[in-house]
């Protein structure tokens, strides 16, 4: 191993710290569980893993690179959530997946490359919304909850086609009594101009005392 000091390792150390603030901020601004610390963090320490790899005589470049490849999966797995229909935490997964190749290549000296890429996300993260608000769908998930009375169960059925008739698909969750009330959880999946019919029929049920949805 070539123990000593280059100057080229503090540039590196240096770029590797603006990329991972440029990938980050927009994380930060969005208040995610991954920001402008977390993504800096990952870059700067793939970064010093290139960096040792390309000094250790006996070490292979991409065989460490493999390595934090799969480090950084572990990661991101753990940025991912799924709350029902919903999937949540994907972007800054793959944020901090492109950090930690960031990072990788300007260790490994590709200063042009990195500065590429991370161009690139920065363009996608700009134009992102744009597109989704041009191609948004027009149906969302929704987690559905309403009561009723134990007295009243067997209108269940009959509150769950009213519900069927108003969404795409409906999926009954979880049916949970407490005292002399039944609370059941149904997995909606409804277009966005129906949502406010949905609410309007939920409200004038005579059988149902609280919903949320």
């Amino acid at each position: 191993m070539h123990d000593h000091w280059e100057i080229l390792d503090v540039y590196k150390a240096l770029i590797s710290v603006a990329a991972g603030l440029i990938l980050g901020l927009e994380r930060e601004l969005k208040d995610k569980a991954a920001g402008l610390k977390t993504i800096t963090i990952i870059c700067l320490g793939a970064t010093l893993f290139s960096i040792i790899s390309m000094k250790l005589d006996t070490a292979s470049p991409t065989t460490l690179a493999a390595y934090i490849v799969s480090g950084v999966g572990f990661i991101g797995a753990g940025a991912i959530f799924r709350d029902g229909f919903s999937v949540s935490g994907l972007t800054t997964a793959g944020i901090i997946w492109l950090s930690a190749a960031v990072g990788t290549s300007i260790g490994f000296g590709e200063f042009y490359l990195a500065a590429t890429f991370v161009a690139s996300s920065l363009i996608i993260v700009v134009a992102a919304p744009l597109i989704s608000k041009l191609t948004s769908p027009s149906s969302q998930s929704r987690q559905l909850k309403f009561t009723i009375a134990k007295k009243d169960f067997g209108q269940k059925e009959y509150i769950l086609g009213i519900i069927r008739n108003e969404v795409v698909a409906a999926a009954e969750k979880r049916i949970e009594l407490s005292g002399n009330y039944i609370e059941i959880v149904v997995e909606v999946l409804i277009k966005n101009s129906n949502i406010g019919n949905l609410k309007q029929l939920l409200v004038n049920n005579e059988f149902i005392y609280a919903f949320s949805i």
